[in-house]
């Protein structure tokens, strides 16, 4: 049985950092692209970042976010720098059906139970 388990939110004030971590089990991933998505209360589940042979971003991280991943132990990071209130959300960490990196969330069979970001002005 696949399981992803994401760590590391919280509160924070702005300006602040926090490294989120996803703990993925049940399969090997290292063929496959690995993701972070967020859904802020109200809005739709939006893309943030991926890993596969590359890395993609959305317009609204870069330069403050940076994801990585260890194949070795299955787990995929987002370092988070750089926060603003606007980035407060539940943050998903999620398998893609491919190597491809895909920015909708269709492109992700298997998805952990999220983590809560706050960031406070």
């Amino acid at each position: 049985q696949v399981q992803l388990v994401e760590s590391g939110g919280g509160l924070v004030q702005a300006g602040g950092s926090l490294r989120l971590s996803c703990a993925a089990s049940g399969r090997t991933f290292s063929s496959y692209a690995m993701g972070w998505f967020r859904q802020a209360p109200g809005k739709e589940r939006e893309f943030v970042a991926a890993i596969s042979r590359s890395t993609e971003y959305a317009d609204s991280v870069k330069g403050r976010f940076t994801i990585s991943r260890d194949n070795a132990k299955n787990t995929v990071s987002l370092q988070m720098n750089s926060l603003k209130p606007e980035d407060t959300a539940v943050y998903y960490c999620a398998v893609g059906n491919s190597y491809r990196i895909g920015i909708l969330p269709r492109a992700y069979d298997y998805w952990g139970q999220g983590t809560l970001v706050t960031v406070s002005s």
